[in-house]
């Protein structure tokens, strides 16, 4: 039988997927755009109230993971409705309940473009969730740095010295990006 996403261990991801970091490429904008079209079309006009590109490919100035990552609020009503999540899974996502955790509630996200047989594909990833839920702060923390470019070079610094170290630990590389990112959003406040 084929493995899925949902099939992957920890370590099946950090080796399928390890970190890497590329030069910003501005085609990256055009992607998300087609992207968000093909959603727009899919998916009912009802369910969606907005959608941005965030995360580091948002940000012209340093690098990244060649990923793009997309932030969608919906309606309180339709987190984790399976008719919204079938029509992503429609449009070739893979959807993961993210769980609650320190401040953050439960939400969804979906991945697209995880090949599991090598080759190399756009992956896109997205946070879906009410407006309340604080991974909204991500457009505050991108904007904040596309108008900072100092301290978006401080990020890239940090993650540069994270994906050395963790290369094949994403959950590591994650976690040691949290106390940047929430003391930049302390800045905005």
């Amino acid at each position: 039988m084929k493995k899925t996403l949902n099939d992957l261990t920890k370590d099946d991801w950090n080796t399928l997927f390890p970190v890497k970091l590329v030069d910003h490429n501005p085609e990256w904008k055009r992607i998300y755009e087609k992207e968000k079209e093909q959603i727009l079309k899919k998916v009912d006009s009802k369910s969606i109230l907005r959608m941005e590109h965030f995360g580091s490919s948002s940000i012209p100035s340093i690098k990244s993971k060649p990923y793009i990552d997309m932030m969608i609020e919906i309606p309180n009503e339709l987190l984790f409705d399976e008719n919204l999540i079938s029509e992503f899974e429609d449009l070739g996502y893979s959807h993961f309940v993210v769980p609650a955790r320190e401040n953050i509630e439960a939400y969804s996200s979906f991945g697209k473009g995880y090949n599991l047989d090598g080759k190399k594909e756009q992956i896109f990833h997205i946070h879906m969730c009410p407006k309340e839920n604080v991974m909204w702060e991500q457009i505050g923390f991108r904007d904040y740095l596309n108008a900072n470019e100092k301290r978006a070079k401080e990020y890239e610094k940090l993650k540069l010295e994270l994906a050395s170290k963790y290369k094949n630990d994403r959950g590591a590389y994650v976690l040691g990006k949290t106390e940047f990112v929430k003391e930049t959003l302390g800045l905005l406040k």
